[in-house]
């Protein structure tokens, strides 16, 4: 059984591979966009179904955070991150809204080249938002758990 002082390592395994099948899937949509030609109709269903399951694996994640786990004993264990633990899951719904515009954008497979490419712009800072969510999560865990995983630059 782990120490009080110790994260439990069970817990931070869960966090390390939750980000790394988000980043899979960020590569697997970010490879759709850049190798699928918008001409054809699969590359963008292809986009949209790693946009659609990344999405389904988000809200997840996202509730299970919601719903306490390791944010909330992140701050049981140090009060004062109280601020930060708010702004991460303040993110969550413009995190999703930004995702579900995106999928919706893909919902037809005969888009304008100009649509196909927007998307994969705002696809880009879609991932970069997602990137920034996923520090400040990690910093509140890692200062929580007092535990560094490795993961902050």
């Amino acid at each position: 059984m782990p120490s009080i002082e110790r994260a439990d390592p069970v817990i931070l395994g869960h966090i390390l591979a939750e980000h790394r099948a988000f980043h899979e899937e960020l590569s697997a949509a970010r490879a759709a966009f850049t190798s699928a030609d918008r001409s054809e109709a699969s590359g963008v269903r292809a986009a949209h179904a790693c946009l659609a399951t990344l999405r389904e694996h988000l809200a997840r994640h996202f509730a299970q955070e919601e719903q306490g786990g390791y944010l909330e004993e992140s701050l049981n264990r140090v009060p004062r991150l109280s601020p930060a633990v708010k702004a991460v899951l303040a993110d969550h719904p413009a995190l999703l809204a930004e995702l579900d515009g995106l999928i919706e954008r893909l919902s037809r497979p005969d888009i304008p080249q100009s649509s196909w490419e927007q998307a994969h712009r705002d696809f880009d800072a879609f991932a970069q938002h997602l990137v920034a969510h996923e520090r400040n999560e990690n910093a509140v865990v890692q200062e929580g758990y007092n535990e560094d995983l490795g993961l902050t630059e």
